[in-house]
């Protein structure tokens, strides 16, 4: 169908790229949601994911012509990494990295191993594991959505954030604890609850 009700992918970059308004529209209307919600992975205050949103559909609109269509799916990947892009640079742009941690901090999460065991999260809904890790530090929150969501490497996110491939493994590290005692925290709770 191509009315830009419920049209294809390509139809869609294709009316974007004309500047067609109702491909725009439905570009919003299809993705919108998915991509405000990647974006508020990585910031956690409202009002700083409409700006950064905002942003980011004026860059995909500005950059339509450097996407390929590969099939069915192709145009939310790349509008995805735009989104995460520029969540990343509104934090960069806020925050140096490199002075979440102290060497002290750093050597004594290397001798923890408390989150070791990673928690059952199976019977957590995924709204609950989301406001959990949207309560991380940002720091912490960004090293821990880079590598566990987006598969970047301890490499690939000390290159992109600008700190040192030990901090961001120390970060993750922490991210981890801090999650794993919520999650036991909220089971406890639960069970409670249940009892």
């Amino acid at each position: 169908m191509n009315i830009f009700g419920h049209t294809d992918e390509k139809d869609m970059a294709e009316g974007i790229r004309k500047g067609n308004n109702r491909a725009m529209r439905s570009f919003y209307a299809s993705f919108g949601s998915q991509l405000t919600a990647v974006c508020s992975r990585y910031i956690s205050d409202e009002d700083d994911v409409k700006d950064v949103m905002q942003d980011a559909m004026i860059s995909i609109i500005q950059h339509i012509d450097n996407f390929t269509y590969h099939g069915k799916g192709s145009l939310r990947a790349w509008a995805t990494r735009i989104v995460v892009n520029q969540a990343l640079n509104f934090i960069k742009s806020r925050q140096r990295f490199d002075e979440t941690f102290t060497d002290d901090d750093i050597n004594s999460i290397a001798h923890t191993s408390d989150a070791n065991d990673e928690p059952d999260i199976g019977d957590i809904p995924a709204e609950v594991i989301h406001k959990m890790i949207s309560l991380l530090p940002e720091g912490y929150r960004t090293v821990f959505n880079l590598y566990a969501i987006e598969g970047k490497s301890h490499k690939e996110i000390a290159d992109i954030l600008g700190i040192k491939a030990d901090s961001s493994a120390s970060q993750l590290h922490r991210a981890k604890n801090i999650l794993a005692r919520e999650i036991n925290k909220y089971k406890k709770e639960k069970n409670r609850i249940q009892s």
